[in-house]
């Protein structure tokens, strides 16, 4: 089991500092060492997000006062040439009355210039041209109260505003508002559990990620209000890195990070058969779904591989139509042959919530199993050697099966000693898919 707990001194706060003043050994300094370059390995990294934050917002927000910029000039040249047009228009008109009198004035002359007979004709078609023209019809000039006149209205107290924001924008903290309280290996996965370390801090939800230590990118795994995330799909002996912040009742952003937390399994992960008609299994073997084929049975796990002192978790992630003889749980050993577990060298759960013990059922009995239900399997050595002959087994296990917040607890007796069990399960109608670990 992998343990890392955090200490607390009087104040509520990590106790670290505590720690280092109170005993004084020659393993604190080597604790003071590691300490050492994490403090700088922060700081380095909140040096770089700060000017990476800031020299993006710098560019946004350039960015928006160029499209203001844009947006106001096309405002001036829409009224610049919604108001010009008309004036335009004015000066137009008047000039081709201009030449137009000029042109009459012009042929007036002509005809008083022409003799008698010629100057009557032309004096006659002078009349008539000249009584067409309306000479004395001028277009309507604006008044000067209505002609624009351009101005741009800038406020700057927009300066002072945006330089009280700017000034509180962002903040530097040393101590997150959470951090890792203890990691504890699954076959196949690592438990995470976290805690507040500032007592003023009212949390809405919390946001886990995890990495390899091989890699640059932590990745969300859980965002929720709980304070345990079971993170699977681990490979055995590999190194692991966690990481925890929250957010504040009420709150948009997210707190610091929680210093990195270092963990692995060395557990084996459960898996399930392959290759067994009945059901699909997922990539990683730890997921079953009973699929619609008719072939029926149990489907075991590909090694014994749970051992007394553990927890053995199953978690229905669908469900199917049920049937009594539905059963999940484990035995001492494979038997093929059976449609349940419901027999001999073996405990299981039907879905219907009944208890069966070397195919017995039992008077007590759980809730029915649902959509999401989690049953869990703690089984420890009792006695070894021989027992009493009219119980009839040499060695008893004390088993407790758990199952949407009720319990049972019972002794399962067994032919012999096993070191470790194989799990299984069986439905007879397609639809039910579990996962184990």
């Amino acid at each position: 089991m992998v343990t890392r707990q955090i200490r607390r001194n009087h104040s509520g706060a990590p106790g670290w500092r505590s720690r280092l003043s109170v005993r004084l050994q020659p393993g604190h300094d080597l604790a003071v060492r590691e300490f050492e370059p994490r403090i700088k390995e922060s700081a380095s990294q909140t040096r770089d997000v700060l000017k990476q934050h800031f020299n993006d917002l710098k560019g946004t927000l350039g960015k928006l006062l160029d499209e203001r910029l844009v947006t106001l000039l096309q405002e001036v040249d829409a009224i610049e040439q919604e108001t010009i047009k008309p004036l335009d228009d004015c000066q137009k008109l008047i000039e081709h009355g201009v030449h137009t009198a000029e042109d009459l004035v012009q042929e007036g002359e002509i005809a008083i210039l022409g003799g008698v007979g010629e100057q009557n004709e032309k004096l006659w078609n002078f009349t008539k041209k000249a009584s067409h023209i309306q000479l004395d019809s001028l277009p309507e000039v604006p008044l000067l109260v209505d002609v624009p006149c351009l101005s741009a209205q800038l406020d700057d107290s927009i300066l002072n505003i945006v330089k009280d924001h700017i000034f509180k924008h962002g903040t530097v903290a040393s101590r997150p508002p959470v951090q890792i309280e203890e990691l504890i290996e699954k076959p196949g996965g690592i438990i995470v559990r976290w805690c507040k370390v500032d007592d003023d801090f009212i949390a809405q939800d919390y946001r886990l990620q995890f990495r390899k230590c091989t890699s640059n990118h932590f990745e969300d795994v859980y965002v929720g209000s709980e304070t345990e995330f079971i993170v699977l799909h681990i490979d055995p002996n590999v190194d692991y890195q966690f990481r925890v912040c929250a957010r504040g009742d009420g709150r948009q952003e997210w707190s610091p990070w929680s210093v990195p937390q270092m963990g692995h399994s060395t557990l084996v992960p459960h898996e399930w058969t392959a290759g067994f008609e009945g059901y699909s299994l997922s990539s990683r073997r730890n997921i079953a779904l009973r699929n619609d084929s008719e072939s029926s049975g149990v489907l075991y796990s590909s090694a014994p591989t749970y051992f007394c002192g553990q927890t053995l978790t199953f978690r229905v992630e669908t469900v199917g139509q049920p049937d009594r003889r539905d059963s999940i749980g484990v035995c001492a050993e494979k038997q093929n042959g059976y449609d349940s577990l419901q027999r001999d060298q073996a405990v299981c759960i039907s879905t219907n919530g009944a208890v069966f013990v070397n195919g017995k059922e039992m008077t007590n009995q759980l809730p029915a199993v649902t959509s999401g239900s989690t049953v869990t399997f703690d089984i420890e050595a009792v006695t070894l050697g021989s027992t009493n002959n009219n119980e009839g087994g040499n060695f008893k296990l004390r088993v407790t099966i758990s199952s949407n917040n009720r319990e049972v607890v019972f002794d399962w007796l067994l032919d012999q000693s096993c070191g470790s069990l194989y799990f299984g399960c069986s439905f007879f109608y397609p639809g039910w898919k579990v996962l184990v670990f």
